[in-house]
């Protein structure tokens, strides 16, 4: 039996363990190691929006794919009876900018569905009404995965399927390779890749939320300018935000940071002055220049491994997490394993 071990259990690491495990059914043997599971992990902070965002410069047509096949995934878990247990939604959404520029033509337009660009007449209401002034925007409908829901759901998935997990801490991949066989590596190990690959591309992005209830709220909100907040419905919550603050390791919550989360997302909807705080959280989101997706041959010692890395995603962990999943595994049809498919909601 070949050996497959994958690295980090957040929503990429997950995404990928499961495609791979349900590929190589009765090939090889899959195993996910990880320090940390839900609800621990930084994509337990997140609302789970599908929504491209804070991608560096990562080429347009990468993530207009990888967001594509999520996307499709989403709809295919709403449409199969699994949205109250994982907590997927469709709304409506609105995204808008005071970018002196403009709101260029998203090239994930596609993706959505209905997207239109919001009128003059309904920037000036809406810069009215929020104290902003907003210079271009669009409406569309889109999917929420909570993953609160979504990474027990893949989790449970991928051991069912025959996967196995460890938990462990991982510092370097060359100790790793030292003490298990692997015929290969799958590394989705996010922020921890600045030690494990000493890739000093990577960075943390902090974010903070809160979480209130206001089950009034029905609609998307999102400033993507700079200072801009936003307002995302889960299905038992309402997430406010947010911040994105670069570089930055610290994990505490900031009453500063609270004061411009609830001060701003009132101005957009100021039924939310009556919401009930439920509480307030910072995620660490793995930030690169680019996400790197690549198969690199490692030399460890005399022996060469070929590791995927799939790590660097930023702020668009949920929006890219199925169809990095995807390349991840045709990456590993490359390597010519033995194969049988078997694959199921």
């Amino acid at each position: 039996m070949k050996q497959i071990v994958v690295l980090g259990a957040g929503v990429n690491g997950l995404c990928a363990a499961v495609q791979l495990a349900e590929h190589y059914y009765n090939v090889a043997n899959v195993t996910l190691i990880s320090e940390d599971v839900t609800p621990n992990t930084t994509g337990d902070v997140s609302a789970g929006l599908w929504g491209p965002y804070y991608c560096g410069n990562t080429p347009d047509h990468k993530i207009v794919q990888w967001s594509a096949d999520t996307h499709v995934f989403f709809h295919q878990l709403w449409r199969n009876g699994l949205a109250a247990r994982i907590g997927v939604s469709l709304q409506p959404c609105t995204r808008l900018t005071t970018d002196p520029a403009g709101y260029p033509d998203p090239a994930w337009r596609d993706n959505v569905f209905g997207c239109t660009k919001v009128s003059q007449s309904e920037l000036d209401r809406l810069s009215y009404e929020h104290g902003r002034k907003y210079t271009g925007g669009y409406h569309f409908a889109t999917f929420t995965c909570e993953p609160s829901g979504l990474l027990p759901y893949l989790f449970n998935r991928f051991i069912n399927v025959g996967g196995r997990f460890v938990r462990s801490r991982v510092e370097c991949l060359d100790s790793l390779l030292r003490n298990r066989k692997a015929d290969l590596v799958v590394n989705c190990t996010g922020l921890g890749s600045l030690e494990l690959v000493s890739d000093k591309e990577v960075l943390p992005i902090r974010g903070q939320v809160a979480r209130v209830c206001a089950p009034w709220v029905f609609e998307i909100l999102l400033d993507d300018s700079d200072d801009g907040n936003y307002v995302i419905p889960n299905t038992e919550t309402v997430i406010l935000g947010g911040t994105h603050q670069m570089n930055d390791f610290n994990r505490t919550v900031s009453q500063e940071d609270s004061k411009f989360i609830f001060d701003g997302c009132e101005r957009m909807l100021p039924s939310l002055k009556s919401a009930l705080v439920v509480n307030e959280q910072v995620g660490l989101r793995p930030g690169r220049s680019a996400v790197r997706l690549e198969l690199e041959q490692y030399r460890a010692g005399p022996q060469t491994v070929p590791v995927i890395h799939n790590y660097g995603h930023g702020g668009c962990g949920v929006t890219l997490c199925w169809g990095c999943g995807v390349e991840v595994l045709e990456l590993s049809k490359s390597l010519n394993l033995a194969t049988t498919t078997r694959s199921r909601l």
